[in-house]
């Protein structure tokens, strides 16, 4: 479908994707993978035409329509919620128009046998069969269903869009690239600003997609559970593997090792080659072997061994000075917006030296709280502060917003730097993969990962004492991370942080408090020891409705359960002679619309004079949408069949 030929991307005296392959087939789901700045988001803006290369094509088949989700966009302003979200169908609605421009040319001209009617014809169809695709409900109702699947509540959908924060904005881009129904999607870390439950939704959705794919994401069990091939940019190559992304890190590291055992195997061969030619050179008898060992040598195919980026994040915090036995406290907390309450009657304390997470489902107060921490916010009643001597570190969620794009990396820390660090400002961000050209590169055009290292690189500038880090790893890869997470479990001062990342929390954290339903609720302990308590795989669960249940006596357990399993039987039995009907009336009707779809057609095909060509063709469209649904439904109470081996 897309071809990739000899790309190459070079800025000044440095090559970030040198001579790149790869072909996008149609239903191909691609993990493109790497690190942070090895080139994955500008491979998408090459593929989708926003970028040029210094050299190589990007062939894209006209009529393909291409659906991308950069990292950081503009936002559109001065529409609700839902009013954005429907400009999607834009395309759609113009067919429309234009298929009742043909049904009123069709309904005066007489011409029945001309060339031109003849492709009038054509297209009707054509643009019936493409809205019976795009358009099997309403657009409002599918509208209104994706965006409740990327979260938003129902009473939230005529609100404007600046109301909301550029995460939600950025859901509402997504839906609308969803609901244009593109042939390809480049979507570029679209989890970032997700909670689980649109998580899961937008995987149960790329899933059953039909098109191709191309997914940058650090989320492992994302790219697992939606992608079958992943491809990877490392030191500007890639190497191509048609697996999901768990199963590239094993064929990944075997290749690298086949290499190494060939590569050596082959000096091995080359060094006693080259003893035997030293050593016989001069000899008369042994010149002819000399000479084909030399042949041997000249024509030998030298094996290499890929070249590894082994460069990793390197970073240890500056030692916390002493602060007061208390960071933190916040007693009978209630924080809100206007008379919006966020959440009420907490009591929290975090003490010298505690790892403390925040977890919960998105908007109900995590960044809230780091925002009284900050002082950014006042609360409608109770008390928050800070204990004797702290000094915090604070890395708020919005970098983009926050760093000056106009700045330079080096810049960004010269500006805030005092005393003798400044000599030591080169160190810190080649701890931080900044170096050579790098510190001289604009903000703006640094990637989300890169930004976030930046970020994090300026609370090196400081001793702090409290560190406040709201989503840190939202753009780091997934190495970055691991690095960061060990710098941070050594780190001697206080931390609190708010994540959605088990793997990343888990080992790091020591206390959690939980953002539920308005209130707040403290756990002790590990965030799997939590986890393990609540039943639930995950953080990002938390976004799920849980009920305790109350432990019964055995024999009233043992009643029930009795009760129960006869009850499901029964249901069972009712359901399945519900549903054989169900697939006996549906057959009936489908052949009963084909019947009245084959009349329309030949109708069409040679009308009459008392015909009404537009509303046989409106007649047909509606059938055509009928069929296709019932057919769906047909399809899917059929499965079920082979689901239970009937």
């Amino acid at each position: 479908m897309i071809s990739i030929n000899g790309l190459t991307v070079a800025y000044g005296g440095f090559t970030l994707l040198d001579d790149i392959n790869f072909h996008i087939s149609e239903n191909d789901k691609i993990g493109l993978v790497g690190k942070n700045g090895a080139g994955k988001s500008t491979v998408l803006k090459l593929i989708c035409g926003l970028q040029s290369p210094t050299s190589g094509k990007v062939a894209v088949p006209s009529g393909i329509r291409i659906g991308y989700l950069p990292q950081i966009m503009e936002h559109h302003k001065g529409k609700s919620v839902i009013d954005e979200t429907m400009t999607a169908f834009a395309d759609m609605y113009a067919k429309e128009d234009e298929l009742e421009r043909i049904t009123r040319e069709l309904a005066v001209r007489e011409d029945y046998e001309s060339k031109e009617y003849q492709n009038l014809i054509i297209r009707l169809n054509e643009i019936n069969d493409s809205l019976t695709f795009t358009r099997s409900e309403s657009p409002r109702v599918l509208a209104e269903r994706t965006l409740q699947g990327l979260g938003f509540k129902y009473e939230e959908l005529d609100r404007p869009t600046e109301t909301f924060s550029q995460g939600w904005n950025m859901r509402i881009e997504l839906a609308k690239i969803l609901l244009s129904k593109p042939d390809v999607l480049l979507l570029d870390e679209p989890t970032n600003h997700l909670d689980i439950e649109s998580i899961e939704w937008l995987e149960g959705y790329l899933k059953d997609y039909k098109g191709s794919l191309v997914l940058i994401s650090h989320d492992r069990k994302f790219l697992d559970n939606i992608t079958n091939r992943t491809v990877e940019i490392m030191l500007g190559h890639i190497h191509d593997y048609k697996v999901p992304y768990s199963k590239y890190l094993e064929l990944r590291k075997e290749r690298i090792s086949q290499q190494k055992a060939a590569y050596e195997n082959q000096q091995r061969m080359i060094e006693k080659s080259e003893e035997f030619i030293e050593k016989f050179r001069y000899k008369p008898t042994k010149s002819n072997q000399v000479q084909s060992r030399i042949k041997q040598l000249e024509k030998l195919e030298r094996i290499e061994v890929d070249e590894e980026d082994n460069s990793a994040l390197v970073v240890k915090f500056p030692p916390a000075p002493r602060s007061g036995d208390i960071a933190f406290k916040a007693t009978d907390l209630t924080v809100g917006y206007g008379p919006k309450v966020v959440f009420s009657g907490a009591d929290i304390e975090v003490r010298r030296g505690e790892k403390v997470a925040l977890v919960g489902r998105n908007g109900e107060g995590k960044t809230t709280l780091m925002r009284v921490i900050m002082r950014e916010l006042e609360p409608i009643s109770g008390e928050a502060k800070t204990g004797h001597n702290v000094n915090i570190g604070y890395y708020a969620q919005n970098q983009e917003d926050i760093l000056n794009k106009q700045d330079t990396v080096y810049e960004t820390l010269d500006r805030i730097a005092v005393g003798d660090i400044r000599t030591r400002l080169r160190d810190i961000l080649a701890a931080f993969l900044f170096k050579g050209e790098d510190i001289d590169k604009k903000v703006a055009v640094l990637s989300g990962g890169e930004r976030a290292r930046l970020a994090m690189a300026k609370l090196m500038l400081k001793p702090y004492n409290l560190l406040a880090l709201d989503e840190p790893t939202n753009h780091m890869d997934i190495r970055s991370k691991d690095i960061l997470k060990q710098a941070l479990k050594s780190y001697d001062g206080t931390l609190i942080i708010v994540s959605h990342d088990r793997d990343f929390l888990d080992g790091l954290a020591d206390k959690l408090y939980e953002f539920r339903d308005g209130k707040v609720k403290e756990h002790l302990g590990t965030v799997s020891e939590f986890l393990e308590r609540r039943k639930i795989e995950s953080l990002n669960e938390l976004e799920r409705h849980y009920k305790p249940v109350e432990e019964k006596p055995y024999e009233e357990q043992k009643k029930t359960a009795s009760q129960q399993e006869y009850q499901a039987r029964k249901f069972v039995s009712k359901e399945e002679r519900r549903r054989k009907n169900r697939i006996t009336y549906l057959e009936k009707s489908i052949e009963e619309i084909e019947g009245k779809m084959k009349s329309i057609e030949e109708r069409l095909a040679s009308p009459a004079p008392e015909d009404d060509i537009m509303e046989l063709t409106r007649e047909y469209l509606e059938l055509k949408r009928e069929l296709d649904a019932k057919t769906d439904e047909w399809v899917s109470l059929g499965s079920e069949d082979e689901v239970s081996g009937q």
